[in-house]
C-alpha cells in the first residue's frame, strides 16, 4: 500500500496477487478479518479448509492488528489438529515470520537483515526430501529451484537458524532451505511444523506469476512460474484434506471475496499491481449457520472450507 491509498482512510488490505494464488490452483477465497473478537475466528474457521496468512508491511506489536488475528488463528488451527481435523496454515514472507512469532508465544526473534527485490535459488538441506512440503515435488521444479534465481523475496526481516535454536523452536519446526541476503547474512528460506501442517516460505511465489511492477527483479520466466505453481498446488492440496465447508452455497456466497472489486494500485506505485481495500473491517458479518466451534484449551486457529482458503 502506498500513502496516497493510506490518507483515503483504508485501514486493511488484501492483495490481490494471493487471492489468484490460491484460485489458481483450484479453491475460492474468503477473507478474515483483523480486529475481530476470538468466536468471530472460531466460527469462520469451522467453515473453512485452511488459511493463507499473507506478507506485507505492518507491526506485529499493534492492537487488534495482523498478529492479534493471527494468534487466534493458530491457536485455533493447532487445536483442530490436536483434535485430529486436518487443518494447514500457510505462510508467505511477513505470514512466514509470524508463524515462527506465534509458536515462539510472541517473542520478537526476528534478526534484521536486507533482502529487498533479491530473486534467489533455493540452498536446499541435505535431508528436504524428508520433509511434507517437497517429499513428492517433481524433479524438474526441483531442480529449477535449486539452480536459477527465481524466488523472489521482499523482506527487511529474517528468521535464521540460530533464532530457532535460542528459543526451542528447532525441537518443532524442519528447516529444509536456506538462503543468503544481499549481505550475506543466512536466513530460512522454507520451515514446516514437524507435526502440523503449518508451513511458511520466506519468498513470493505468487509474485511470479501476478505481480508486473518494474524494477523489482521478479522473474516471470516458464520455469519461474512453474515453480512457483508447486507452492499454489500443494498448499491448496492439504487444504483439500480438510472437511469443514460452510452449510450450503448461498451462505459461502456472502463471505467469498467476489463480494469485494480490486484497486489497480500500480497506478500509485503500489509494491502490488491491485489490492483489495478495505475502509473498515466489519464488526458484525453474515452468519455462518450450524458452524463447528472448536473448545480450545490454549490457542485458535483458521480454517477454510474444501477448496476454499482463508486470507
Amino acid at each position: 500500500m502506498t500513502q496516497n491509498y493510506g490518507d483515503a482512510g483504508y485501514d486493511s488490505y488484501i492483495a490481490a496477487s494471493y487471492v489468484k494464488f490460491v484460485e489458481g490452483a483450484g479453491a475460492r477465497v474468503v477473507p478474515i478479518w483483523i480486529n475481530q473478537p476470538v468466536e468471530y475466528y472460531q466460527t469462520i474457521m469451522a467453515n473453512l479448509n485452511g488459511v493463507l496468512l499473507p506478507g506485507g508491511a505492518t507491526w506485529f506489536n499493534q492492537s487488534n492488528g495482523y498478529a492479534d488475528a493471527g494468534r487466534h488463528i493458530y491457536d485455533i488451527a493447532m487445536q483442530y489438529n490436536e483434535n485430529g481435523e486436518y487443518f494447514p496454515l500457510w505462510g508467505t514472507c511477513l505470514g512466514f515470520e509470524l508463524l515462527t512469532y506465534l509458536a515462539a508465544n510472541g517473542t520478537e526473534h526476528r534478526a534484521h537483515c536486507r533482502s529487498n527485490s533479491q530473486a534467489l535459488p533455493l540452498n536446499f538441506k541435505d535431508d528436504f526430501r524428508k520433509s511434507r512440503l517437497f517429499a513428492s515435488a517433481p524433479n524438474d521444479v526441483i531442480d529449477i529451484l535449486s539452480n536459477e534465481p527465481v524466488t523472489a523475496n521482499f523482506h527487511q526481516f529474517c528468521v535464521t537458524e540460530a533464532n530457532l535454536t535460542a528459543y526451542g523452536l528447532d525441537e518443532e519446526w524442519r528447516v529444509m532451505s536456506v538462503d543468503r541476503d544481499w549481505n550475506g547474512m543466512e536466513f530460512i528460506s522454507t520451515i514446516e511444523h514437524k507435526s502440523y501442517p503449518f508451513y511458511g516460505i520466506q519468498f513470493h511465489p505468487e509474485k511470479n506469476i501476478y505481480e508486473w511492477i518494474q524494477n523489482k527483479n521478479i522473474s516471470h520466466t516458464a520455469n519461474a512460474v512453474r515453480a512457483a505453481q508447486f507452492f499454489a498446488d500443494f498448499f491448496i492440496a492439504e487444504a483439500r484434506k480438510s472437511d469443514h465447508s460452510f452449510p450450503n452455497e448461498a451462505t459461502l456466497e456472502k463471505h467469498v471475496i467476489y463480494n469485494y472489486q480490486p484497486t489497480f494500485t500500480g497506478l500509485q506505485r503500489s509494491s502490488f499491481e491491485q489490492c483489495y481495500m478495505f475502509q473498515e473491517s466489519p464488526k458484525v458479518l453474515p452468519k455462518v449457520m450450524k458452524s463447528k466451534k472448536v473448545v480450545l484449551k490454549k490457542k485458535i486457529l483458521q480454517r477454510d472450507p474444501p477448496a476454499t482458503a482463508g486470507l
